[in-house]
């Protein structure tokens, strides 16, 4: 399986959310998944990749041209797409995987947990996007879901769409 992982590239965030996306990437390189990712060589991005390559697992980068043009890809990226822009990168990445999980991330991060499962909702795929709520760091967007559908600007139970897991054994137990 393709599993394609959102996440921050910066790096003066939280260690336990390097340690936890090292078990990530470890995990599915040793049960056989590729990793799809931004192939940036910062972050949890470099991390996860590091951990999967490390591992024995293989990784699919999907680097726009600006990360290329300042230096910025992964050294662990082994199958490298180009694309134009972040647009491109999406669909990129979306093509390329059976499945989504975003660690904590910033801006980036939202935009293609939305884009892939704003995609699901109106049936371009069926595949499932997973937040992995590394100590709670999603509750605030979980809430603002939930808020949305209070406020019937959720067509269905956005759960469909987005699942909430506290734990790696929780992702080994959806995929």
């Amino acid at each position: 399986m393709k599993i394609c992982v959102f996440c921050s590239a910066n790096e003066q965030i939280d260690a336990e959310f390097f340690t936890l996306t090292a078990e990530l990437g470890k995990w599915a390189a040793e049960n056989g998944h590729t990793i799809v990712y931004g192939g940036v060589n910062q972050g949890l991005m470099e991390c996860v990749a590091k951990a999967a390559k490390t591992a024995g697992g293989r990784t699919i980068g999907v680097v726009p041209t600006k990360v290329e043009e300042t230096g910025r890809t992964s050294d662990y990226v082994e199958i490298e797409i180009p694309c134009d822009n972040l647009t491109d990168r999406k669909q990129l990445m979306m093509d390329q995987s059976d499945v989504f999980i975003a660690l904590p991330g910033g801006i980036g991060t939202l935009d293609e947990i939305f884009t892939v499962a704003a995609s699901a909702t109106i049936g371009y795929h069926h595949k499932p996007v997973i937040l992995y709520n590394m100590k709670g760091f999603w509750n605030p967007l979980i809430q603002l879901l939930d808020e949305l559908d209070c406020w019937h600007m959720i067509r269905g139970d956005w759960q469909q769409y987005i699942k909430v897991v506290d734990s790696l054994d929780e992702i080994k137990q959806l995929i």
